[in-house]
């Protein structure tokens, strides 16, 4: 997959293929419309896909949506952040964060899976 500087909106057909795909870590934002937090969060995310662009893919997944696969990772508030490696759920934490902390999920994710 190219390297991607924004977010991308994703439906769990193509969630399920990125995650299981990609050689960089993902850093997944389940959010929605209406959510006030989430909508603070947004720029927060959108820098981090911009700054890690090559090193990390950034998805959304409107949980209003996507209920199903916001059930599979039991996401009951958001934002909701969860980091993938490998295919693998690495990270999850519901709340707003910002860029700084998103970039060190990601490059510790990195880290972790070439050691």
């Amino acid at each position: 997959m190219p390297a991607v500087d924004s977010p991308l909106q994703v439906d769990a057909t193509l969630f399920d293929e990125i995650i299981q795909s990609s050689r960089v870590p993902v850093l997944v934002d389940f959010w929605a419309e209406w959510c006030g937090p989430c909508r603070a969060a947004a720029p927060e995310v959108e820098r981090t896909a911009r700054e890690m662009a090559g090193s990390a893919i950034v998805l959304k997944v409107d949980t209003d949506k996507e209920q199903q696969l916001a059930a599979r990772y039991q996401v009951r508030g958001i934002p909701n952040f969860a980091v993938f490696s490998a295919g693998k759920l690495v990270k999850q934490q519901a709340g707003v964060v910002g860029h700084d902390v998103m970039e060190t999920w990601l490059r510790s994710a990195a880290l972790a899976a070439s050691a």
